[in-house]
């Protein structure tokens, strides 16, 4: 007996496009990760990337719930002693509102060179406006 493996056609895959405004984070960022990596269609297998692209518009319009607004932060550290940076979500909204998303999905998808190269299909942007008209993306709803 014999496992079946499927190929990876890289002509079939798909781009979508989401529509961030007033979806909420954690579940946008769900349904963003499993379009990457493929989990959406019946060919998918854990350690080949057989997802399809995603485009993200309007980052800037994200929601969350709670306090999370002023009392999360992200950390960063630069290796030296006494170099944690904390940096609440008002200011990352404010600095650069895609790094929200990308750094929700990233925490989503495998920690290996699998999840790197899912990243790289991943595609936010701040606006309504995108450039990958000519690709004829789909629009899909955020789950709510």
């Amino acid at each position: 007996m014999k496992t079946y493996l499927p190929k990876v056609n890289l002509d079939q895959r798909k781009w979508h496009v989401i529509d961030a405004d007033g979806a909420i984070l954690g579940r946008l960022a769900v349904q963003v990760a499993d379009i990457l990596r493929g989990k959406n269609k019946p060919v998918y297998t854990a350690h080949l990337d057989a997802g399809d692209f995603v485009v993200v518009i309007n980052a800037d319009k994200v929601r969350l719930t709670g306090k999370k607004e002023t009392d999360k932060y992200f950390m960063s550290y630069s290796g030296w002693k006494g170099g944690e940076k904390f940096t609440s979500v008002a200011q990352v909204r404010a600095k650069d509102a895609g790094r929200l998303i990308t750094h929700a999905v990233r925490g989503m998808v495998p920690k290996n060179r699998l999840g790197r190269v899912l990243m790289t299909k991943l595609k936010v942007y701040k606006g309504g406006e995108h450039p990958h008209s000519a690709q004829q993306p789909a629009t899909l709803a955020p789950s709510k």
